[in-house]
């Protein structure tokens, strides 16, 4: 591609991340003298921008316009899979690396809100392009990023030399956060997270800010946007929605179905009801992170079939307890079983009541609030505690 043909694109992206509200006048003239293009590798996998599915690699040595077209475009891409593990040009397994879209990589920052001398901790260097934008706002001496993966943290380190920008790059755990740069007046994760680390508002200034993807193990993953307060005290309202990869040490397992069935056939000890429920009603992103407070220790998968019939699958992670509810195009009333000391189709019924009983609040609603050893989500307000929390 030309000079101009890449000017043009990068002048696209502004116009349109500008338009969206998520790039502010204050951080425009940062994100022009560092551009995208430095930190994304010549092999990606474009995603979209709402979801998020994969798609083919784009390779910038056999195809430079289609590379430089995802580049400008407001879209995730993914740059490793399954750990570094995964080789060739397919998709792999999971996706566990990637350059963030840039719709929320500016959208995070302006939840940040950095001044001028401001130490920032970053969690999840990835390519560097995060840490590159914050050295060149707040200098690199303010800036510190913890990347786990050895191999990433050496691609960034070499992205951010390239580009003039030195920011601290740690290889590391990252819920340690990094004492030797701290106390810090903001941090914020690139990774999403289900515990907020004790350390993180340990090492965060009263008053520092706190941003970070949160999640339950069900789903609905939101940004939550935390001011540290004294005591080792956090709290702050959730501000967007988001999909980000999950912080290595926080990883979920998800166990086999044979797990739950304990060497027998299904429904095995199963206890048949009905509901009323509709599992359409209870896919939503917002639906999720709502069940997902109110149901802890639960995740769900979907089995299809023609028709557009399925069943939707509840596991409890200990693997004591399953729930499975048979949806059919048309029905009123849809099949229902259950197993184990848990009745978690019956909990999420209560939670999604509870939800609709209150007017379907969005994520903007709610909160949370955390300290050492406990973790609190909240609606409107911290002292109106969900149930259950």
């Amino acid at each position: 591609m030309t000079i101009r043909a890449e000017e043009a694109g990068l002048n696209g992206l502004a116009s349109a991340l500008v338009e969206t509200g998520a790039l502010t006048s204050d951080w425009l003239p940062t994100f022009k003298a560092v551009p995208r293009e430095s930190f994304v590798p010549a092999r990606v996998w474009p995603g979209i921008a709402d979801g998020t599915r994969q798609t083919e690699l784009v390779d910038r040595e056999k195809d430079p316009e289609a590379w430089f077209k995802c580049v400008y475009s407001d879209i995730p891409l993914t740059t490793q899979w399954d750990d570094g593990k995964h080789v060739g040009d397919g998709l792999g397994t999971t996706p566990t690396s990637s350059n963030s879209m840039p719709r929320m990589v500016f959208s995070m920052l302006a939840d940040l809100d950095v001044r001028e001398g401001h130490r920032t901790l970053e969690i999840g260097t990835g390519t560097g392009w995060n840490a590159g934008l914050l050295a060149h706002r707040l200098g690199g001496e303010n800036v510190v990023s913890i990347e786990y993966d050895e191999a990433v943290a050496k691609g960034a380190g070499e992205n951010l030399r390239r580009a003039g920008l030195s920011p601290l790059v740690i290889v590391g755990d990252g819920r340690l956060g990094y004492s030797g740069g701290a106390p810090y007046d903001r941090v914020i994760a690139t990774c999403s997270i289900g515990e907020v680390p004790q350390t993180w508002i340990e090492q965060t200034v009263p008053g520092g800010v706190i941003v970070a993807p949160w999640g339950t193990d069900y789903g609905g993953e939101h940004v939550v946007r935390l001011t540290v307060g004294e005591g080792g005290t956090a709290s702050g309202p959730f501000t967007r929605s988001s999909a980000f990869m999950r912080l290595r040490q926080q990883r979920t397992a998800r166990p086999p179905f044979d797990a739950y069935l304990k060497g027998q056939e299904w429904p095995a000890d199963g206890r048949r009801s009905s509901s009323a429920l509709s599992p359409t009603e209870i896919g939503g992103w917002v639906e999720q992170f709502v069940i997902g407070l109110m149901v802890p220790g639960a995740f769900w998968r979907a089995e299809r079939y023609e028709g557009g019939a399925y069943t939707l699958w509840t596991y409890s992670t200990d693997t004591q307890s399953w729930a499975s509810v048979d949806y059919v195009p048309g029905a009123d009333e849809y099949e229902v079983v259950q197993s184990g000391p848990r009745d978690l189709w019956e909990e999420t019924e209560v939670a999604f009541q509870w939800w609709f009983s209150h007017g379907r609040p969005g994520f903007d609603h709610f909160g949370l609030t955390v300290g050492p050893d406990t973790q609190r989500a909240w609606l409107d307000t911290p002292e109106n505690v969900l149930p259950g929390h």
